[in-house]
């Protein structure tokens, strides 16, 4: 029996897919931001109940296959600057470097680091006087607050003296004593000859660290405390994975949304779709994507909050409208988050103490939820509290009826998705908009009229679809290093040294030799930082035009494959007209309130169709079906909507 459980832990809720013996089923539960490793459980008990109809972890881990888990949680303690205090070492000759630095995200780098740099000159790591200069440098550091360091240096050596530098704090602030303050190299990470972007790498991995650590490894020991077979693997945001302790925090950043991605590459591939735009909605952002010909767009040096890294990262954008974000008004208009209530307290709604009106609020209102049903039917809403927030916050400050301030509502939220779809993507008239996500669906068809596109795809695991798309990974690691001899024998050398590391490496991912592959190639960086590849393709040469590149490095990317290509395809073709399972009274743009058909996913067949208004429901979604569109069910369950010309 194959069993896998893929995790995608989000800001306000914790998704859970299991694949077991090619049968998905999915179930999720409410993140628990103050401690992760309990709703991480939490899904766990969830996830049993649906595989045994009881809840027995015990049983679940003995027999899992693997166990992968993805997180927003960098991209939130980013967003939100929670994490600790960072001081900065540099050269003493780079003393532009904290502007360079801060012109990348001055907010950021005044969160992160502020004032506490010190300019240590490099002559003196290197002379006798180290020691004392060393010293001086971490203790003026940690006396204005800073609770760790990364140390980054310039300059053609920077590497030599960066390991000087670290040889010195072993001695004199040897890690078993209470008092060893962390250090992180810039180095540690990457030998990019780019100072900016080391610098951001190091600084960014070292915020993320602590709490990512806390949680990871945490929930690493209480599974072995079940004696789990595998290791929990790490979704990465290069769309690879690996354990946690081969796993470096800054690429857990946007990790669940790349999942939603590759999820966006393997639905795109099935209906043959060469133009998908994804809109990821939930609690919190919107996470927004787009897959060209089968591709997503990944970059050799990636971003983060629109900071340029030394990772290739998946180009992926977030905008700060979700399910959870709080709606308010600011001069006489409605503004759309970027803050948001999360899990704690929550919507209104939810009835847990949130006070402040959001989507989900003006959705149940609006009459597009059954509170009995909701979530499966594990979560009662309360219209009244959801009443009382939008009222307070939205309908008085207009001066409007509580049903025109739900339509406002609703049009400011598409506008604000609209608008970043347009910012970060290009539509065209083939372009498919496939929503996901627990929001996403739900007004999908008003995204997509305000945005100009004509069709939309809403998978059948929809609500969960990023951690059904981390699910098709390979487990990999990836090594960069710069080339220091131009000849044969130095790509041979370098890549005889990277070999040796990943074999290591791959060793204690639990894959031996002749078990995983191994991709080599050379990048080259002319002076108009413009990069070209070259393939190694088992050849260790160096190529003649690369001789006058500024910079020229060796990556290598040793691989086990896990994805599986079965080839398959599916199509949407109508057949049957649909049966509505009842109706429910909706607010309409154009009719006021109506009754309005729902039809529920589970009951409908392949070919199955109906025109809106209307409301197709599913445990963790719902998506509304507007006046002027259509729906038509694939033979692989999916939804099709499609705009009349």
């Amino acid at each position: 029996m194959a069993l896998q459980i893929n995790i995608d832990n989000g800001g306000t809720l914790t998704d859970i897919c299991i694949n077991r013996d090619g049968v998905v089923s999915k179930t999720k539960v409410l993140t628990t931001p103050y401690d992760l490793s309990k709703c991480f459980f939490e899904g766990l008990q969830k996830a049993s109940g649906v595989v045994y109809g009881e809840q027995n972890v015990a049983r679940l881990l003995e027999e899992v296959d693997l166990i992968r888990y993805s997180t927003t949680q960098g991209t939130n303690a980013i967003c939100e600057r929670k994490g600790p205090r960072l001081g900065l070492i540099v050269a003493a000759k780079a003393k532009d470097l904290p502007v360079r630095l801060a012109e990348h995200d001055p907010e950021v780098y005044e969160a992160l680091v502020g004032d506490r740099v010190v300019f240590l000159d490099a002559a003196a790591v290197a002379g006798d006087a180290a020691e004392v200069e060393v010293v001086k440098a971490i203790n003026q550091l940690t006396a204005t607050g800073a609770n760790r360091l990364v140390v980054s240096f310039d300059g053609s050596d920077f590497l030599e003296i960066e390991n000087r530098f670290k040889k010195v704090v072993l001695r004199k602030y040897p890690r078993h004593l209470l008092g060893a303050v962390p250090v992180l190299y810039g180095s540690d990470l990457s030998t990019d000859r780019d100072v900016v972007r080391r610098t951001w790498t190091a600084l960014i991995n070292s915020f993320l660290h602590p709490a990512m650590e806390a949680f990871l490894f945490n929930a690493e020991n209480r599974l072995r405390a079940y004696r789990t077979k595998n290791p929990l693997l790490i979704f990465r945001n290069d769309g690879d994975a690996s354990r946690v302790a081969k796993t470096v925090a800054i690429k857990t950043y946007s990790s669940g949304p790349r999942g939603g991605m590759e999820g966006m590459k393997a639905f795109a591939k099935l209906y043959k779709l060469p133009d998908v735009v994804a809109i990821d909605v939930g609690g919190t952002t919107t996470d927004i994507g787009q897959c060209l010909d089968g591709k997503v767009a990944e970059i050799r040096r990636g971003h983060v909050e629109g900071i340029s890294v030394s990772f290739p990262l998946c180009e992926i954008m977030s905008a700060g409208a979700g399910g959870s974000s709080i709606v308010k008004v600011v001069n006489d208009r409605i503004v759309i988050g970027p803050e948001s209530v999360g899990a704690v307290p929550g919507p209104a709604c939810f009835g847990r103490g949130g006070k402040e009106a959001t989507i989900t609020d003006a959705s149940l209102l609006g009459g597009l939820f059954d509170p009995k049903s909701y979530f499966g039917g594990g979560m009662g809403l309360d219209l009244d509290r959801a009443a009382t927030a939008v009222s307070l916050s939205i309908a008085q400050p207009l001066g409007v009826s509580l049903d025109d301030a739900l339509l406002k509502m609703e049009h400011a939220y598409e506008d604000k998705i609209a608008v970043e779809l347009h910012r970060f993507t290009r539509i065209s008239k083939d372009t498919v908009m496939l929503a996901f996500g627990g929001a996403g669906p739900l007004n999908a068809c008003g995204v997509a009229e305000k945005a100009g596109i004509d069709r939309v795809a809403v998978p059948k695991l929809a609500a969960v679809f990023s951690a059904f798309g981390i699910g098709s990974c390979d487990v990999s690691q990836r090594y960069a290093v710069t080339l220091t001899e131009r000849s044969d024998a130095g790509v041979a050398d370098a890549l005889a040294a990277l070999k040796l590391k990943a074999s290591r490496d791959m060793f204690a991912e639990g894959f031996g030799e002749g078990e995983y592959e191994v991709e080599a190639a050379l990048v080259a960086e002319n002076r108009d930082g413009e990069e070209t590849a070259r393939p190694l393709n088992g050849q260790a040469s160096f190529p003649a035009e690369f001789a006058k590149a500024v910079s020229v490095e060796l990556e290598l990317r040793a691989v086990k494959a896990l994805r599986q290509d079965a080839g398959q395809s599916a199509t949407f073709a109508a057949g049957a007209a649909a049966q509505a399972d009842g109706v429910r009274k909706v607010l309409t743009r154009g009719a006021g309130r109506i009754d309005v058909p729902v039809y529920k996913l589970a009951q409908l067949k392949a070919g199955d169709h109906a025109t809106g208004p209307a409301i197709l429901e599913e445990d963790y979604f719902t998506c509304r079906v507007l006046d002027g569109w259509s729906f038509v069910i694939s033979d692989a369950g999916d939804i099709m909507l499609n705009r009349k010309a």
